[in-house]
């Protein structure tokens, strides 16, 4: 298996671990300012990611804008769990060709353009912003006093380890 197919897999399974200790009441609690955003609706963004990659449109085009935003997702344990197995199993089962390009439509801020990738570039991506979305979680989860322990749930790989001082 491709290592950046490995990596992302490795990286969503951290979400498994999260749902795991979640109540629903603490997936969908919008209470944290200054954004008012919940675990729930950073996972299901994130999954909705992986779901446009593999909604493939003719012409080998992603749409990145074409998210399904199940709003169940946001608010349900168990509706998330799904989702997020429904991503695992077909991430597992992917077959592109990682050097081949694919066309990826998204808005930067001025409306929907359209840019050439490899499949390897858009599984990179979706690693990256899965990561970043993680450390939103982080916070969330701290603010909440939600006990999760996982120390490099939102920490890119590449990020310097703190060490205690004594």
């Amino acid at each position: 298996m491709n290592k950046i197919i490995q990596s992302t897999l490795k990286t969503l399974r951290k979400s498994e671990l999260l749902l795991n200790n979640l109540s629903d009441e603490e997936l969908c609690d919008t209470s944290i300012p200054p954004y008012h955003s919940s675990i729930g609706s950073h996972l299901r963004h994130i999954l909705d990611f992986y779901d446009c990659i593999f909604n493939i449109q003719s012409g080998n085009k992603i749409d990145l804008t074409a998210r399904s935003r199940n709003k169940d997702v946001e608010v349900k344990c168990s509706c998330a769990n799904e989702y997020l197995n429904s991503i695992i199993d077909r991430i597992k089962q992917v077959s592109y060709e990682m050097d081949d390009k694919v066309t990826v439509i998204d808005d930067l801020g001025l409306g929907k353009i359209e840019m050439q990738y490899t499949f390897s570039a858009v599984f990179s991506q979706a690693n990256s912003h899965t990561i970043h979305h993680y450390a939103i979680i982080n916070y969330l989860i701290d603010s909440l006093g939600i006990d999760f322990k996982d120390e490099d749930f939102g920490y890119n790989p590449t990020t310097p380890k703190v060490t205690a001082l004594n």
